[in-house]
């Protein structure tokens, strides 16, 4: 007896490699196997890229295990389902007949069922006597009990995958947040360290990061994110340990730790480091015998040229308003944090604040914090210790000193001075400090 359950035609298919393999792992399948089907078909959805597998291609295979009448698949009995298009694009969540064919072809050559065609390539079983199935032309789904086993390492070696992927991904996200919170803190506590070139180690490491990547990328990226983290906490707790054994140190001790002894720059009046500052400029706190006056831009950027470098296109500053400008770009690119830069314009007025901007950029290379410097200057304008002038003059000088040092341009940077200097001693008739009068009249080194 012959009862014709499925007749869609799939005419003639080439045999391919995947179908043998299917067949052969098939045939081995141990006859005491029992699986759930449900179980395997989650393991199989978790390990799905890893086999080849498409979702569409899943949505089909679930529809076919739907088709098996029992939950539990076992290896000695025949597993074979005949379902046709039309009852599998409906189970499918609708399809193109096309689409389905495909992917049936997809889940043959990933090995998870196995095509039964029957002599006329039709779907259908044939029942015997006493209704028990006897042949059944279909898919075969004994692959589906035959690789459990497969399918269950397969998928925890995806999930162990994924778990490991997104702990890089928070060691990264933990890291990032950490090193960028560290860096604010050392600025905004006058920390004595090169943020400027912390900050760009940092987004040297960062940049690397591409949009996806793998795991093992991510972890290169990661260990080097620590790294820089375990170097900017070890800046942090030795600081302060120190302010825990020097219990004398004043508390705004936010010093400059020049690397470079002999800089020209930090030995200037005005522009020393904060312990140099005791000294150079204790002669300059007579802040009433400088000039009331504001200085001149032109004279600001004789002495702070760099700061034309940061002027877009290249069009040179024209008044305060484009040189305020260039100062609000060149603080972040210092490492000089909002607070620091905020209070410091409230001290000393936006136009002074901006000149003492300029004349640290103009030297940033000699300075290793230059937040903290902006502040220990801060606190002497507070005081009505501390004015642009000497600053402005330091530079003046350094300018004067290497154009005799190279033998060029000395007439030009020593009229600059000279300007500079007319300015001062015009101003009110008001007597210079010793100190400023020492830096304009001093030699050139290069004399």
């Amino acid at each position: 007896m012959e009862t014709n359950i499925a007749t869609t035609p799939f005419g003639r298919r080439p045999m391919t490699l995947g179908m043998i393999s299917s067949q052969v792992t098939a045939r081995a399948v141990p006859k005491d196997a029992i699986v759930h089907k449900w179980h395997v078909f989650q393991d199989i959805k978790d390990a799905r890229i890893a086999l080849g597998a498409t979702d569409r291609a899943l949505a089909i295979l679930d529809a076919l295990l739907s088709f098996h009448p029992d939950t539990a698949l076992y290896g000695d009995r025949e597993l074979v389902v005949w379902p046709s298009n039309e009852q599998l694009i409906r189970r499918a969540n609708g399809m193109p007949p096309t689409t389905l064919r495909r992917h049936l072809a997809v889940l043959v050559e990933c090995g998870l069922i196995i095509r039964r065609d029957s002599p006329n390539g039709k779907r259908f079983a044939r029942k015997g006597q006493a209704g028990e199935i006897e042949q059944a032309y279909g898919f075969d789904i004994s692959p589906i009990v035959a690789r459990a086993e497969e399918f269950k390492d397969l998928a925890h070696a995806v999930r162990s995958e994924k778990k490991a992927f997104r702990l890089v991904k928070e060691r990264l996200t933990i890291c990032r947040r950490d090193i960028v919170k560290m860096i604010d803190t050392g600025i905004e506590e006058g920390v004595p360290a090169n943020w400027g070139r912390v900050q760009q180690a940092y987004q040297a490491i960062v940049g690397q990061i591409p949009r996806t990547a793998p795991r093992q990328t991510l972890e290169v990226i990661a260990e080097e994110l620590e790294g820089l983290w375990a170097e900017v906490r070890e800046a942090l707790e030795s600081f302060v340990k120190t302010q825990k054994v020097d219990a004398n140190e004043s508390q705004n001790g936010r010093h400059i730790q020049n690397s470079k002894p002999d800089s020209k720059f930090e030995s200037e009046p005005g522009l020393g480091n904060k312990d140099e500052a005791g000294a150079n400029v204790a002669d300059t706190d007579n802040v009433r015998s400088l000039p009331k006056r504001e200085l001149p831009l032109g004279i600001v950027l004789d002495a702070c040229p760099n700061m034309l470098w940061l002027v877009k296109g290249g069009g040179g500053i024209r008044n305060w308003r484009e040189f305020l400008a260039a100062a609000e770009v060149a603080r972040p690119s210092m490492g000089v944090s909002p607070s620091a830069w905020e209070e410091a314009r409230t001290a000393m007025g936006e136009q002074q604040a901006a000149i003492t901007i300029a004349a640290i950029y103009q030297r940033q290379d000699q300075i290793n914090s230059a937040g903290g410097y902006l502040r220990s200057l801060t606190d002497r304008a507070k005081a009505g210790k501390f004015s642009v002038w000497p600053m402005v003059m330091a530079l003046l000088r350094a300018k004067l000193d290497a154009s005799k040092a190279a033998g060029n341009g000395a007439e030009a940077a020593a009229a600059d001075l000279e300007t500079a200097g007319k300015v001062v001693r015009t101003e009110s008739r008001l007597e210079i400090s010793d100190a400023l009068r020492r830096s304009l009249d001093k030699p050139g080194r290069g004399s």
